[in-house]
């Protein structure tokens, strides 16, 4: 790869081996190497400006986290290595919580969570990210609800008009990837289908998706069959049944050895004007940044179907957008 440390064999092997050096081998000081130093890092939660703050992040999660394993399951990327990559690189983490921090005091409780995330490269480091935490799935097993946790967040933050304030458009701030991603087939195909769920057409996921189709969504759950996606995305849009839905990035790939893979990156902006998930209707205005990744594969000759599933979104983040609205905070 061009302009790239010979020591990685391709694009998925950069992605996968500096997340293992920064996290596990405690090579914390190679992001001076691998991030820029004004790097946009977006998460549901904030925007964090600036290699300094990322590492300073990084620090205080291992404080939190130290013994945390990072476990990658699938990087589905687009672009080249003169003009830049986009990699949708999708983990497995394990880790306890033994120190103080934004979780709280330390509980000792072992963790395993799911964390998405989109990252641009050029010339061996990475310029922009959006990264997205199943943060539902993480405090649901230190016995916390998601939204007592927002709750708690903010008043732990200082209170509403000091606390960290969440994602949204209103809050973003512009980095050097301006990509779409690529025109890939499976790419299109994941993105028509994603639009076609959230405008309605539930159709689709019966003729769209394998009958014995494996999900793993928000909040750690793994379901099988069509019943749980169809659950999943219609408690979803049902709470944000008027806000505009947006594919922001689309990547499909067809590589040796793996079946076809899609990866979206996909955004709802809208009124909470719905019950769904989210509880009862409040009117707030409320930004879901989505990571979603399928994978596809024809079990009956010539009728391809998507097989698994993978999507996150960040439900404390909604939660804390909805309570600083209404007053709950």
């Amino acid at each position: 790869m061009k302009g790239f440390d010979p020591k990685f064999k391709d694009f998925p092997d950069y992605i996968i081996g500096i997340t293992k050096e920064i996290w596990e081998d405690r090579g914390i000081a190679t992001l001076h190497d691998y991030y820029s130093p004004d790097i946009v890092v977006r998460s549901p939660a904030s925007v964090v400006l600036g290699n300094q703050n990322v590492i300073g992040a990084t620090m205080a999660t291992l404080a939190e986290f130290p013994d945390r394993q990072l476990l990658g399951e699938d990087v589905i990327w687009s672009g080249t290595p003169e003009e830049g990559m986009l990699s949708s690189h999708r983990i497995i983490s394990t880790a306890r919580h033994l120190g103080d921090g934004v979780y709280g005091k330390a509980t000792g409780t072992k963790l395993r969570y799911r964390i998405l995330a989109d990252c641009h490269a050029i010339d061996n480091q990475i310029n922009d990210e959006w990264l997205i935490r199943d943060q539902g799935a993480i405090v649901r097993q230190m016995g916390w609800d998601p939204k007592d946790y927002a709750a708690d967040l903010i008043a732990r933050e200082g209170g509403p008009q000091t606390c960290a304030k969440p994602l949204t458009p209103e809050t973003d701030k512009p980095g050097p990837y301006t990509g779409r991603g690529n025109d890939n087939e499976w790419g299109q195909r994941y993105a028509d289908i994603l639009t076609r769920i959230m405008g309605a057409d539930m159709g689709v996921i019966g003729s769209e998706y394998d009958r014995a189709v494996q999900s793993e969504y928000v909040g750690g759950l793994t379901g099988h069959g069509w019943d749980a996606v169809d659950r999943f995305w219609m408690g979803l849009r049902a709470s944000f049944p008027n806000a505009e839905f947006r594919v922001e990035h689309q990547i499909g790939r067809d590589d040796p050895d793996m079946p076809p893979r899609a990866a979206i990156r996909w955004s709802l902006w809208g009124k909470h004007d719905g019950w769904g998930v989210f509880g009862a209707p409040t009117g707030a205005q409320v930004y879901v940044l989505g990571i979603s990744h399928a994978e596809f594969g024809a079990l009956i000759s010539g009728q391809p179907r998507l097989r698994r599933e993978y999507t996150l979104f960040d439900e404390t983040a909604v939660w804390k957008q909805i309570l600083l609205q209404t007053g709950e905070a």
